[in-house]
């Protein structure tokens, strides 16, 4: 297994166990330098973690743009929904005046029919 030297400067805490100071410390900054070594192994491990979390972000988009697309039919069904029920409702009222207008005159035509019987 090969291994890859990086010289990062305030890396120190980034991996645990694999920071080595490069040489005396210099007294002009207050910092010393840093090597972070990191095996193939874990530059893959990485890899693999990056390309999950990239497919999980991937796929989290294409469920919003779904679910937006579903929202916005579902929105136009309701728009298409809600006049069709005012329509019925407003048939419905015309029904119900005709209906009392028909019954009217069958109380008035039954009423004729009693005051011929007498």
């Amino acid at each position: 297994m090969s291994e890859s030297g990086w010289n990062a400067e305030g890396a120190a805490g980034a991996h645990a166990g694999t920071a080595l100071p490069s040489g005396p410390e210099p007294q002009e900054t207050g910092r010393r330098p840093v090597t972070l070594t990191l095996s193939a192994n874990d530059f893959s491990a990485l890899e693999e973690r990056i390309l999950r979390a990239v497919e999980v972000v991937r796929r989290e988009r294409q469920a919003r743009a779904a679910a937006e697309e579903r929202a916005t039919r579902t929105e136009a069904q309701l728009s298409e929904l809600t006049a069709h029920i005012e329509q019925s409702e407003k048939e419905l009222g015309m029904l119900r005046a005709e209906r009392d207008h028909v019954r009217e005159r069958v109380d008035r035509l039954l009423a004729q029919l009693d005051a011929l019987e007498l």
